[in-house]
């Protein structure tokens, strides 16, 4: 039988058990945060003492099996799997959700990913946003959001609630938040599958342009690019002319994630997000 997560009273005890380097202490400690949900951010931003630099890494690094558990409770794929999720945006949604909350760190306050992207729509139609192209300036071209070149391949880039508040991420993440925030804002903005570097669609006056987002929200004819580049493979025209459905946008993200997580040395949770792409 599962034992009840922490009290508060008992998260106070051990929290302030962090320093004891006693095997014993440790152990009992780790195991009591662990059977948390793995956040225990609101609690943490409400307690007056602030915690050190050594407190904050031992403390994620406990919590990890608390958002491990959550994350294998809370994933519900429809029936169908990669298949059903097609058209079903808010599954999907729902989803990267679940993720963002695994890839948080459990310390940091910050908005649920949902509310995030809320709000960015919000201030987008506050600032006039009425086209996709619009939202491109407005996300991209502006700078509130970068292409993550200084840590590519770091896992972060697929929590996008963690993106939206450090403003980069990687082609995938940057496209996602593109879309998602269109959506609320009801502007046809598509993903589009390119092998090796995820882009984006829209539509002006009924012509396509593909934008990289990755690069500033750079724009490019769709028609120009696919004739002008002479060294491009049939599959990768064909990506560029095809948009890309919600369920293999996850299978993509969660390959990238899993091998992120990989090359960091976080194997068990490569290992869980290996089984996730399973359920697919």
């Amino acid at each position: 039988m599962r034992a009840a997560p922490p009290a508060v009273d008992e998260l106070d005890a051990l929290i302030r058990l962090l320093d004891d380097d006693t095997p014993e202490v440790r152990s009992q400690v780790s195991q009591r945060l662990g059977e948390s949900n793995g956040d225990l951010s609101e609690w943490l931003a409400a307690r007056p003492q602030e915690l050190s630099r050594s407190e904050k890494t031992l403390l994620e690094q406990m919590l990890s099996p608390g958002r491990r558990k959550a994350l294998t409770r809370d994933w519900i794929v429809p029936t169908g799997g990669a298949a059903a999720l097609r058209e079903d945006w808010d599954s999907f949604e729902a989803l990267l959700r679940t993720l963002s909350d695994f890839l948080h760190d459990g310390i940091t306050l910050r908005q649920p990913l949902s509310d995030a992207l809320d709000l960015l729509a919000e201030e987008a139609g506050e600032d006039s946003v009425i086209t996709g192209n619009d939202l491109r300036e407005f996300l991209f071209e502006s700078g509130r959001l970068q292409g993550n070149r200084a840590d590519y391949y770091d896992p972060r880039n697929s929590d996008l609630a963690w993106s939206i508040s450090e403003g980069r991420s990687n082609p995938l993440g940057l496209c996602l938040i593109f879309m998602l925030v269109a959506r609320r804002l009801d502007l046809e903005v598509e993903g589009v599958n390119f092998p090796g570097h995820f882009l984006s669609r829209i539509f002006e006056d009924g012509f396509p342009l593909i934008i990289d987002c990755f690069d500033h929200g750079r724009v490019h004819a769709q028609a120009a690019l696919i004739e002008s580049a002479a060294e491009l493979t049939r599959q990768q025209r064909s990506s560029l002319r095809e948009a890309t459905d919600p369920g293999t946008i996850l299978i993509r993200l969660l390959n990238n994630l899993s091998a992120a997580l990989e090359n960091t040395g976080r194997r068990e949770d490569a290992d869980l997000v290996a089984s996730l792409l399973k359920t697919l």
